[in-house]
């Protein structure tokens, strides 16, 4: 299937549409992006690649960075990953603090907050330079070495970062946290800080669609048992309280943050990136979803 021409039509029609999402502004940096910013791209198995609007224009990716943290992580530990931190939805916000009482510092999954931090703490324990090695990691699947963390976005998260100091610590208080929480904190808000764009960050996660393999140096980034594991995880989990509804109205693995950007995975097929900034109530791209659900719809390209 060509999807160019589906693209392109759906990005005019979702780019007309009334936005009624809201900016991340409680984090000071977010607040200074151009609200009206609206990109998609996608790459393909077939080493097909374009895109619409701002798909060029670099933003925080924000919480899709877990996936890349996730995907580090699982390749040093293997299947021993998941007595740190489970596979369940959570049904609640990505900084819910609710369940760990509950479940004994073990996160629900690895895309909340909570998750993500024990994942980073995995990290730490196991690489030298730990903001270093992930940032070669993710630059050598991607092919470009131009990408980097954004140090303004990083404080400005620090600076208002409460919530997850107290994850981070209340974890610590289970013994699910090995490092020196300030440590592991200060590599956290510099992961979610990453910057990247619309073609960027599909031509990266192209990897996912390809068994776990870098399509352009056919290096195993993963085993295709983990791609497998790794896109189920976006499926049920990669939207927070979100993630149901976005099932039901996509219907592909995908994975979001607070900075606009989505990315989705059709497994054997395409990578696609959407970035626009305005949040819905539950912290997703406005647009990017509904950009998403009429792309899948009309191009029939639902995994379900």
């Amino acid at each position: 299937m060509s999807y160019k021409k589906i693209i392109e039509e759906v990005y005019e029609r979702v780019k007309n549409q009334e936005d009624t999402g809201r900016l991340a502004t409680y984090i000071p940096e977010l607040a200074n992006v151009k609200a009206a910013s609206f990109g998609v791209h996608v790459s393909t198995i077939k080493k097909e690649d374009f895109g619409f609007g701002d798909h060029l224009e670099k933003f925080s990716i924000q919480s899709i960075s877990k996936v890349l943290t996730l995907s580090l992580a699982y390749t040093i530990l293997g299947e021993d990953i998941w007595k740190r931190v489970d596979v369940e939805p959570s049904g609640t916000p990505f900084n819910s603090l609710l369940q760990l009482e509950a479940d004994n510092g073990i996160p629900r999954n690895p895309f909340i907050n909570a998750g993500a931090i024990v994942v980073a703490d995995i990290l730490m324990s196991n690489l030298k330079n730990p903001k270093e090695d992930f940032l070669q990691f993710v630059r050598s699947i991607s092919n470009n070495s131009s990408i980097n963390y954004n140090e303004k976005v990083a404080a400005s998260e620090k600076s208002v970062g409460f919530r997850n100091i107290a994850l981070c610590n209340f974890i610590k208080s289970f013994g699910n946290i090995h490092n020196n929480a300030e440590e592991v904190l200060d590599f956290y808000f510099n992961v979610c800080s990453l910057e990247m764009n619309c073609k960027e960050l599909s031509d990266l996660f192209l990897f996912l669609a390809n068994g776990g393999k870098n399509i352009q140096t056919g290096k195993q980034i993963v085993t295709k048992r983990q791609a497998k594991r790794l896109n189920a995880i976006m499926q049920t989990c990669g939207f927070y309280d979100e993630a149901g509804e976005f099932s039901f109205r996509v219907g592909l693995p995908g994975k979001s943050g607070v900075g606009g950007g989505i990315i989705a995975v059709h497994p054997d097929e395409f990578a696609i990136a959407v970035w626009s900034p305005r949040l819905n109530k539950k912290g997703n791209s406005y647009k990017g979803f509904s950009f998403l659900e009429e792309f899948t719809t009309v191009s029939k390209s639902s995994i379900f």
